[in-house]
Formats: C-alpha cells, structure tokens, sequence
C-alpha cells in the first residue's frame, strides 16, 4: 500500500510485510490498553459533568474558571490522583518537573534520584555540574543533591533504602531519556517507592511520567506515587493541546506546587485559559487512543529494525512502558541520514532537512527530527538524539498508524538501504 504512494524499493516492501506479520499480536494487546483507558477516560468526563460551558475560557487573572478548575478534577481522576494542575501555563515537561521540585524542596533538603542520573534538561535545574550555574538552580538555594545510579539497567534497591533515610523527595524517571535502558515497569515503580518508604515513611516520591501515561491501565499513582509529572504535548495532550503540563497527586502537595506556579499566596486561583480549554479537554479525551497509535508505530518500528539487524531497544515482543524506540547506529551519519527520513516522512516540513545543533538544557549537539503540527510535540512522529557514541536514536510518536508505519519505513531504507 505504502508503495502506491512513495517510492519503496521491493526489499523494503518484504520487510513492511513480515513486520506488520510479526507485529499483529502485540497490536491486540495495544487495542485492549486503549480500550479501558477509553472508556475510563469517558467515565470521569460524566463523573464531573464536563459541559459545552467549560470550554470558553476565561482572561486577565483568570478568576473564577470554571473550565480550567473542572480539567484539573477530570485529569485527577484519570489519573488515580487526589487532585491535580492539568494547565496550559506548564512550557514544557521539564518546567512542570522543575515547579514540582521548587513546590516541594527547601533549602536543607535532598533531592535524591532513585534511578540514576536525570534526564539532560534537569540537570540544569538541579544544578548538577556547570549545567544551569548562575540561573537559580536547586543548588543555589541550599537544595542538596544524591542519586543511586542504576545496576545494569535496573534500580539498585540496597542503595535506595540507604540513600532514601536522608532524602525529603525521591525522583523517579519512568523513561529512559538519553539511556541505553528500558522504561520502567509499574511493578519496578512500586518497588522502588515500597523501597523508600520502608527507609523513610516521610519521604515524597515523585515520579517523571513523561512518554509513559496511558500505556498501561493504570498510572504511578495507583502503586504508590506522591506526585506525577508531565507534559501535554506527549500523550496526555493526545497531539491536540498546543502547549501545557500536569502535576497530580496527593492534594497538600499539589497545592505546594500551584504556589509555585503562579506565585506564593494566590496559587491555582489565578492563570487565564483563553482560548485553549477546548483543545486541552478534546486532546485528553483523544489521549488513549492517540497513545496506543504511537506504541503501535513503536513496536512496528522495532520489529523492522530488528529484521534489519539493528538490535532495538525494547523488542518489538516487550511490554510497553513508554511510546520510544531506540537504536545505536554506531555512526553519526547513518543518525543523521534516519532522521532526516523521519522528517521526510512527516506531514509538516517534510522538504526540511535536520542536522546537529546545540540546543538549549542539553550537554552535547542534538539532531531533532520533528514535522509536527505542535513544535516540539513527541506524541508526533519524532526522532532525536545527542550527537555523541554509539550515535542511538531515540524514536517516538505517531498520531495514526498507517502514516507513521510509512514514516519508519522510509526512514529506515534511507538510512540502511544497501546494508
């Protein structure tokens, strides 16, 4: 089918064929994913009596919305959370991550990282290195920092619980950033926050859940999280919310970290929706089944890159527990030549060509492969990485099957054709 449209050469066509062969079981499970979280995601819409209403919006201060208030109540309970900031005033994942940690460290305090070293973006806020100097990172305000370095991939729990007696709040990174490891299973979550809390009841547990909301049928929040973190232009925003984040979780904390998204004494009262609520209500509303498209495209792209000899980072038979795909390509310019066919298989900018740039929060150079609709959004079909060995590509998103499938393909005999 791709073919009728762009030119596939006859092995690539084989290779499409056998891996939509492959890949249909684990389809079957995704559909039994998007399903529940479907109609889960429907319950709490009637449960908190969405109306036509709720979606105009509200400017200046932004008092009195009763359309951004009742987003934040249907996103608590989707969630699993006592309450929530679902809000268009997050910039970015890391800006939510970086009002959560403000919202809940003093100075005195530990921060400790349970799962190793943070993704490249926190280390600027946290103050690790040079990363952030001069910028009022956590450091700068007396906020001290540890982190139990992964074992092989995996938590090192002996660590945590030692580590964890000192600590005011334990962070846990669901996905794998810049890694070469899987994401985090539910049941690894709760072990790792179980672990904590033997060691120290008062710690709070935070969990970054970028890339890994509605990939299983439940969130952090059911095994144990304090607080959740993300983005709405990753799959919680379904690819329709232009811009925002959440936090959600425990109510007193939630309520620490609306002070700190707006300012100390009027919290979430304030912030002005405009006119974005529609498209905030509709992206969650859509964020299952958008979700399950781009873990399809996910294990389609593995399942093709294996048969390519490629070695994927999870198998295309692994559970999911984030939308990415990884692979090292070993040479920066076969890294470079697959993104650049990702963003030929996209429907925005596809004439575009990326290459290396030192981009803002990140240590190395890295090439952004993104024709989206939303700048930036990774719920679309994206692809990056950071310029630096072995060259691994970091593959996520996808809005419907059928276009991201023809995106990977072409991408991948851009990049390996002839191998």
């Amino acid at each position: 089918m791709i073919e009728q449209f762009f030119d596939v050469s006859p092995r690539f066509q084989e290779l499409d064929a056998r891996a939509m062969e492959l890949c249909r079981p684990e389809f079957e499970k995704i559909d039994a994913i998007r399903d529940y979280n479907q109609v889960k995601m429907l319950k709490a819409f009637t449960d908190n009596r969405v109306a036509a209403t709720h979606m105009m919006g509200s400017t200046g201060y932004g008092y009195d919305d009763a359309g951004r208030d009742r987003l934040d109540q249907v996103f608590a309970q989707v969630m699993g959370a006592e309450d929530a900031l679902c809000r268009p005033h997050f910039l970015s994942g890391t800006h939510a991550l970086t009002v959560a940690l403000f919202g809940l460290l003093r100075a005195g305090d530990t921060l400790l990282a349970a799962t190793g070293r943070p993704y490249d973006t926190l280390e600027g806020v946290i103050g690790i290195g040079d990363a952030g100097k001069g910028c009022g990172t956590l450091a700068e305000y007396g906020v001290k920092y540890d982190e139990a370095p992964l074992q092989d991939g995996m938590p090192d729990y002996e660590l945590i619980a030692e580590k964890a007696k000192n600590a005011t709040v334990c962070h846990i990174q669901r996905s794998r950033g810049y890694s070469s490891r899987a994401a985090f299973d539910l049941a690894t979550i709760e072990k790792v926050i179980r672990t904590a809390k033997q060691a120290n009841p008062n710690v709070v547990v935070m969990v970054d859940n970028c890339y890994g909301e509605f990939t299983q049928t439940a969130e952090p929040t059911s095994v144990g999280a304090d607080l959740i973190v993300g983005s709405l232009i990753k799959n919680p925003g379904g690819g329709i919310a232009p811009t925002g984040g959440y936090v959600a979780g425990r109510a007193d904390l939630v309520e620490k970290c609306a002070h700190r998204l707006t300012a100390p004494g009027t919290g979430r009262e304030l912030g002005c929706t405009l006119d974005s609520l529609r498209q905030l209500y509709l992206g969650l509303y859509y964020a299952p089944g958008v979700t399950a498209e781009a873990i399809k495209t996910s294990i389609y792209a593995s399942c093709l890159l294996d048969l390519l000899g490629k070695n994927p980072l999870p198998k295309y038979t692994d559970p999911r527990n984030d939308i990415i795909t990884s692979f090292e390509t070993g040479d920066p310019a076969a890294m470079v030549a697959f993104c650049q066919g990702i963003q030929a298989g996209s429907p925005v900018d596809s004439f575009a060509a990326p290459e290396p740039y030192a981009m803002p929060g990140y240590t190395s150079e890295v090439i952004m492969a993104a024709g989206a609709f939303t700048n930036g959004s990774s719920i679309e079909l994206s692809c990056d990485g950071p310029m630096r060995p072995p060259y691994t590509v970091y593959l996520q998103g996808g809005l419907n099957f059928a276009a991201s499938r023809a995106g990977v393909l072409l991408a991948a005999q851009r990049a390996f054709d002839g191998q």
